[in-house]
């Protein structure tokens, strides 16, 4: 009995060793792994130097980042300014032949305030310039006037314009 009082005073004693963990491999391991020093340096000097992602310019139109202007804007007439802002799908040619605010489908940056001014300025002078035709052709109807005109003027948008078919639906004029 003495001795199991002894076991047990004994067994107190008696304790599971310690965990130690170590955080670098052994040299197995080094040795299997490879060495990727140089692969490191460069991940962590690209982390820290900043640089431009390089995107394409129908990204940077989408993300509504226009590139500078090659010439002037100031000295850019209305009639210019119409053509920009058809080829941004901003503004698009009525089948009635007014121009029309198409905001929704404009491609990349435009100030729409600018462009519903132009376009109300451009309907005004069409609708002067059909009812002046009229009058020098009194025998053919207004309607019929703006059609001829139309129908000419349309050869003369800009490529890529925003256009309204005979069916009311919008696309870009092909050139």
């Amino acid at each position: 009995m003495r001795f199991l009082i002894v076991l047990v005073l004994l067994g107190g004693c008696i304790k599971a060793p310690e965990i130690v963990m170590v955080d670098r491999a052994t040299a197995l391991e080094q040795q299997a792994s490879g060495s990727f020093d140089a692969l490191e340096k460069d991940v962590a000097v690209g982390a820290l130097n900043a640089r431009s992602l390089p995107l394409t310019p129908n990204q940077l139109e989408a993300l509504g980042i226009m590139p500078a202007p090659i010439i002037d804007q100031t000295e850019l007439t209305e009639p210019d300014r119409v053509d920009a802002l058809l080829r941004q799908h901003c503004v698009g040619e009525g089948k009635d032949g007014l121009l029309v605010d198409t905001n929704d489908d404009c491609i990349g940056a435009a100030d729409r305030g600018q462009a519903l001014l132009l376009i109300d300025r451009t309907n005004r002078a069409r609708v002067q310039l059909w009812q002046w035709m009229q009058k020098e052709r009194p025998d053919q109807s207004v309607d019929a006037l703006r059609e001829k005109w139309r129908e000419q003027h349309a050869r003369g948008v800009v490529c890529r314009a925003w256009v309204q078919k005979p069916d009311g639906s919008w696309g870009p004029k092909e050139c």
